[in-house]
């Protein structure tokens, strides 16, 4: 990333997309202004507001003024879905970063422009409209064919797991609650004034979902990703495989995740190799975020919520649950991402699997796509389509690894059980609970306990403390609506396509 990058974002208008700031600019470069509204006339000019977006996906403060520490992008949205879960524990309230998301009292706060709803719909329809910008420019943009490619087939991609994300966040689950609604969409500029669109049907959302990243895809194939932390080909790919395997769309999941480790030119890498999960230019990498001195979110950042070292670490310490913990076997190399004899250990156990990588600089890069996770879609996939022996392949790709005594003796078929700690012993419960171990703290453990339709218990035995556990709450209940957050206030208030008392989700837990 070009260190001269910085980011400043306007307001949104009732559309719920980034308005015209008053002087109608993106600042993304302090030598360099581009129009949010001129069409990109060459994939240079058009590079400066994609670099902008990235930029934003790890940045603190621009999506809301309070609650800033809690409210640095992709990373913490990652964290926010981790701790709604049952994987990850808070082992205190701390300063009350997360904790809220954590006992889920976030929702009746629609009102607040500080609180979830806001931060969340800010950030995506924002990348959504500066995306549109840069799409807009696909027809008259002028250059090398592979750098107009590159730049439009990250915008599309940009679209489509910016709506992915919202999607997950703001509807149920994609299988079977299809025709319900999702959230306004927007494929054009918008401009201050412009009447919002209604809300979209959940499919209809993953249609455009799947049409961008199906041209993404298109577009990046043959293209070079230039930093880790654009969308290249093997990313789109990767993203690809994701929204297939919230569709139930296995085969698509599997050919997309075997096509991203290929173009991934990637390899699963020993833990050994690559301690703390801080650094994008490791191998295992496909997608993340280079993070330099002068843009550190120090408190407000990920490894200061995580590590105890600084920050909240320490006052809130993020355990695995313990019957997570002890599907691992002795000798499982990933034993070293958590510390049995850590003092925060009394409960669940302390997490050391993500760490600044300079703790005294406040430095550790974010990763947002690893090519384990590839491995874990494609074996998934081929166990829901019957091929039990490619399933048993991908995953002993990857557990080898991991551990060098893992074996699959025994393991067949799909059974989950209704609830994630009441276990069946089948082949997919095994991938999936390698998948909980391996991308613990990474991929937003609510969204794969939505898309499998399970419920879960938070349980004393696991580490729970009493003000977490939920027991009088619905989480045992796949079809709740405890983790679809409620639409901001500021939407209703400026579209005018949207009634507040037949669009508002429920501001309850059913």
């Amino acid at each position: 990333m070009n260190k001269i990058f910085k980011i400043a974002f306007c307001g949104l208008i009732g559309a719920g997309m980034l308005s015209a700031c008053s002087d109608d600019k993106l600042d993304v470069n302090p030598t360099t202004s581009v129009s949010g509204n001129t069409l990109m006339s060459n994939p240079t000019a058009a590079l400066v507001p994609l670099n902008g977006i990235y930029r934003s996906m790890y940045t603190a403060g621009w999506t809301t003024t309070d609650n800033t520490h809690q409210c640095f992008g992709i990373s913490a949205y990652n964290l926010m879905a981790e701790v709604m879960g049952d994987d990850m524990i808070m082992g205190d309230m701390g300063s009350g970063w997360f904790w809220f998301d954590a006992i889920y009292n976030v929702k009746a706060r629609f009102t607040l422009k500080s609180w979830r709803s806001y931060d969340l719909w800010k950030a995506y329809t924002t990348w959504v409209s500066n995306a549109n910008a840069v799409i807009n420019g696909e027809t008259t943009m002028q250059g090398p064919k592979k750098e107009v490619d590159y730049v439009i087939g990250q915008a599309y991609a940009i679209r489509a797991y910016s709506y992915f994300m919202m999607a997950q966040t703001f509807s149920r689950t994609y299988a079977g609650h299809e025709n319900e609604p999702c959230v306004p969409v927007y494929t054009k500029i918008t401009q201050a004034g412009d009447k919002g669109a209604p809300r979209s049907t959940v499919a209809q959302v993953y249609e455009l979902v799947n049409a961008d990243i199906d041209k993404a895809v298109s577009l990046l194939e043959g293209t070079v990703q230039t930093h880790k932390s654009h969308i290249g080909y093997a990313v789109a790919l990767g993203l690809k495989a994701r929204i297939a395997l919230v569709q139930e769309n296995w085969q698509a999941a599997k050919d997309a995740a075997h096509a991203a480790i290929a173009a991934s030119d990637g390899s699963i890498l020993p833990v050994k190799d690559f301690i703390g999960l801080n650094d994008v230019s490791k191998s295992n990498v496909m997608w993340g975020a280079e993070i330099i001195m002068d843009q550190r979110g120090q408190y407000a950042s990920l490894y200061a919520h995580m590590d105890t070292v600084l920050g909240y670490g320490k006052t809130a310490p993020k355990l695995i649950s313990r019957t997570l913990y002890n599907k691992m076997s002795a000798t499982d190399a990933r034993r070293a991402w958590w510390n049995e004899k850590s003092p925060l250990s009394s409960t669940g156990v302390h997490q050391c699997k993500m760490t600044f990588k300079d703790p005294q600089s406040w430095l550790g890069d974010y990763v947002w796509m690893r090519v384990e996770e590839m491995y874990l879609i494609a074996a998934e996939a081929e166990c829901r389509l019957g091929d039990e022996a490619s399933a048993k392949a991908d995953l002993m790709a990857l557990m080898s690894q991991r551990d060098p005594n893992y074996n699959l003796d025994g393991k067949t078929g799909t059974a989950l059980g209704k609830l994630t700690n009441e276990f069946t012993g089948s082949l997919l419960e095994e991938i999936i609970t390698q998948r909980r171990l391996e991308l613990w703290g990474e991929a937003g453990r609510i969204y794969d306990i939505r898309r499998l339709k399970q419920g879960f218990r938070r349980v004393t035995a696991d580490g729970w403390n009493d003000k977490a556990l939920l027991s009088t709450r619905p989480t045992d209940n796949p079809e709740s609506y405890m983790w679809v957050l409620t639409i901001p206030q500021s939407e209703f208030d400026g579209n005018e396509s949207l009634d507040q008392t037949k669009d508002q989700n429920p501001v309850g837990d059913l």
